[in-house]
């Protein structure tokens, strides 16, 4: 739980820093406000993507214990690494369009990568989901569970 706990800590404070980035790499360079750039994508990616879903995946391992199951392991890498290629293309991409530079098709193809990464890693979550679930104990119906009888 503290690896969690501890990547979704990181991805705030970066998910935080990508923004404060855009707005002040953008002022400087003479971005015109408003006008589109994958920076501002970034900072949503990493906010959304490591900080908001590990923080759920980190109640999901405190309800299930997820990280008993392979699954898991498999799923914390692979999705972190998807994160973290996703969100570097988007901000690479980003300066790129700032600066009036052309983007290459490797740039493309590396945010591919990550997104086929972020798929992987949440199938595996579900996988080692769905086996904590077959594996938790079956909870009493919420009446019953109150003590109150059915009679």
């Amino acid at each position: 739980m503290t690896r969690l706990a501890s990547a979704a800590f990181t991805y705030m404070l970066i998910g935080v820093g990508s923004g404060l980035f855009y707005r002040e790499f953008t002022k400087a360079q003479g971005w015109e406000e408003g006008a589109y750039t994958q920076l501002g994508l970034a900072h949503t990616h990493l906010l959304t993507l490591g900080f908001i879903v590990l923080l759920i995946v980190l109640l999901l391992e405190r309800a299930f214990a997820l990280s008993r199951s392979r699954m898991f392991g498999w799923f914390f890498w692979t999705y972190n690494a998807g994160v973290v290629l996703t969100s570097a293309m988007l901000i690479w991409h980003g300066i790129l369009t700032v600066l009036g530079k052309e983007s290459s098709a490797m740039i493309s193809g590396i945010a591919g990568l990550g997104h086929i990464f972020l798929t992987a890693g949440m199938v595996f979550l579900f996988l080692a989901l769905l086996k904590a679930i077959k594996r938790a104990p079956a909870v009493a119906s919420a009446p019953a569970a109150a003590g109150v009888s059915a009679a």
